[in-house]
């Protein structure tokens, strides 16, 4: 972290554009994270994904399910890995305020750019996310909530705070029509592409320098594949359900993928040959 804590709302304008990755965590025969799968991922990203930033050990890196010193090596292997490459976000949330305190600490003294907290168990209210948008240091909140819910908070706090989505079906239009920069973040930039075929970078490329016919085009090159994205990675009544389906997804594309850790359960060997035969009708494979 190279800014000051009055500094921190401006290095968050600045340095959040582009495509995020929120990344998984992979396990190794023993059970334990595998550092080197870890990397290699983190290699694919930064180099032939071009990935603008990582976000990690939140949702898709199965947080809860990490003990405290797993997660804290998590973030210095990630953080380890792409220093000079790009950003990183460490997720420090915990159920208890001394061990959320602590694991950003440590996330700063690893050298990740910035921390993200998410709230346990309960939804932030909207008088809340006011208060929190008024402390120096606080620079944006991301929101899994639906559209609707991502404009209204747009609409009241964008002025404060960067207000960003996960959604990758509204990224265009919330780069053309809101003006935003920043897509925070999810799986989509490694399951959506490959190297030799990166729709979505190039829409946001498109959109991002004024081009919005142009990347109008190439954003509805992406719909087969979200076609597959319907069917495996939405509608599940927990967002937590379809990780086993992203790990999968990522290790037919030429990410690690691999298990999930329970209570999560993998995808069965039915399951994984029809995703498998999905993303090759839809022109999706390793490379």
């Amino acid at each position: 972290m190279d800014y000051s804590k009055a500094e921190a709302k401006r290095a968050a304008r600045d340095r959040f554009t582009g495509l995020w990755a929120a990344i998984t965590v992979p396990f190794g025969a023993g059970g334990g994270i595998d550092a080197a799968a870890l990397r290699a991922d983190l290699d694919r990203l930064t180099g032939d994904l071009a990935i603008d930033g990582v976000f990690s050990g939140g949702v898709m890196s199965e947080f809860w399910a990490l003990s405290g010193a797993e997660r804290r090596r998590l973030t210095e292997v990630v953080v380890g890995r792409v220093r000079g490459r790009c950003p990183v976000l460490a997720h420090t949330g915990q159920h208890s305020a001394e061990e959320t305190i602590a694991l950003t600490r440590h996330a700063e003294a690893a050298g990740a750019d910035f921390a993200v907290v998410i709230n346990p168990y309960y939804a932030l209210s909207t008088e809340l996310i006011g208060r929190l948008a008024g402390i120096e240091n606080v620079v944006g909140i991301k929101v899994g909530r639906d559209h609707a819910r991502y404009l209204e908070l747009l609409g009241r706090f964008g002025q404060q705070i960067l207000v960003c989505s996960p959604h990758e079906e509204t990224w265009l239009e919330n780069m053309t029509d809101h003006g935003q920069r920043v897509y925070m973040s999810s799986a989509a930039p490694y399951l959506y592409q490959t190297p030799g075929w990166q729709p979505m970078r190039e829409y946001t490329r498109l959109a991002l320098a004024g081009e919005a016919a142009k990347a109008a085009e190439a954003a509805a090159t992406l719909e087969p594949v979200r076609a597959v994205a319907a069917r495996w990675l939405h509608g599940h009544a927990r967002r937590i359900d379809n990780i086993a389906a992203i790990k999968a997804w990522a290790g037919l594309v030429g990410m690690s993928g691999g298990p999930v850790r329970p209570p999560l359960v993998p995808l069965t060997a039915a399951e994984q040959a029809a995703m498998a035969a999905d993303l090759a009708a839809a022109g999706l494979r390793a490379g």
